[in-house]
């Protein structure tokens, strides 16, 4: 699996970063996308020192002008993509509905839906030119439906709109991409247990999860290493797949 190449998003630290450290170690040539290229680099050059094959992309899922320049980076290294990982994404506010604004949910969105509208779109080249191309969305069991009208579920204590929305639309863009786009894999994880009620410590949460984040990755490593044979359309937490 040499040959194998895989785009992350949001890979300077959290689930991106872990997910970029696995893949790499598999032998897959990991293209680490970061906003901030301070933070990026320094992040890449961490892997690299253990023997992976990174490169550092500048890449802002908010801005057109940065995801075609991450496109252009990445094809000067190869002409094919077998994995892409939509992980960037914004928490946003925990604002109750009552004084939720268009504008609070705008920033979220155009993170976390309209961001990887945009480097789905962009990368649909390079990821039709793979054999077996697969792309995972990192959503959240909070945009599930199943999730949050569950009482027993803190997240259904959990009163606001920006984030839970957000990713209850990304559940949907999986579902019609992978509908619309037969020859790629799309599937969408959730980086905890639904069963068990636990999700992964991270920055977006204070690392208050009561899983590491090696374990909050698991899904996504399942996912982005599925064969020919594997599933689509699908959305996943650790232990397998969960009810939208």
């Amino acid at each position: 699996m040499t040959n194998t190449t895989a785009l992350i998003t949001g890979a300077n630290k959290g689930l991106g970063y872990e997910t970029a450290r696995r893949l790499g170690e598999m032998g897959w040539k990991v293209f680490l996308g970061a906003r901030d290229e301070h933070r990026g680099r320094e992040a890449a050059g961490k892997l690299a020192a253990d023997g992976i094959d990174v490169v550092f992309v500048q890449l802002d899922v908010t801005s057109d002008t940065s995801v075609a320049g991450a496109l252009d980076a990445v094809r000067r290294h190869t002409e094919h993509l077998d994995v892409l990982v939509n992980n960037a994404g914004a928490p946003g506010q925990v604002i109750h509905p009552s004084e939720a604004s268009a504008d609070e949910l705008h920033a979220v969105y155009d993170a976390n839906v309209y961001g990887p509208v945009r480097v789905t779109r962009a990368f649909l080249p390079l990821l039709e030119a793979a054999d077996n191309p697969r792309v995972v969305m990192v959503s959240s069991a909070g945009g599930a439906f199943s999730v949050v009208q569950d009482p027993e579920q803190p997240v259904s204590k959990m009163h606001e709109l920006a984030y839970s929305s957000s990713k209850a639309a990304l559940n949907m863009l999986t579902v019609r991409y992978a509908q619309a786009l037969p020859g790629i894999k799309f599937n969408a994880i959730t980086p905890g247990e639904v069963e068990k009620q636990t999700f992964a410590a991270t920055d977006m949460n204070q690392h208050k999860g009561q899983l590491t984040v090696t374990e909050g990755t698991d899904s996504i490593i399942r996912l982005a290493t599925i064969g020919p044979d594997g599933p689509t359309g699908t959305f996943e937490d650790r232990l397998g797949p969960i009810a939208w």
